[in-house]
């Protein structure tokens, strides 16, 4: 039960930076498009974590 809480524990950090980074990217997207930018790609390289935390939670919940 443990390895499942920092699951969702990990999982909702991931969702909280994804959310932060995205708020970012298009609050600077006309003003400093090279901040924007960089901001869109940490949120794609986290949606990827976030996917892979996703996949990893389904496979937990079905073998239970």
């Amino acid at each position: 039960m443990s390895r499942l809480l920092q699951l969702e524990k990990y999982k909702n950090h991931l969702q909280k930076s994804y959310v932060s980074l995205v708020e970012k990217s298009n609050n600077y997207r006309f003003l400093d498009e090279s901040i924007s930018d960089v901001a869109a790609f940490k949120a794609m390289k986290l949606l990827e974590k976030l996917n892979q935390v996703y996949y990893l939670d389904q496979e937990i919940q079905y073998s239970n």
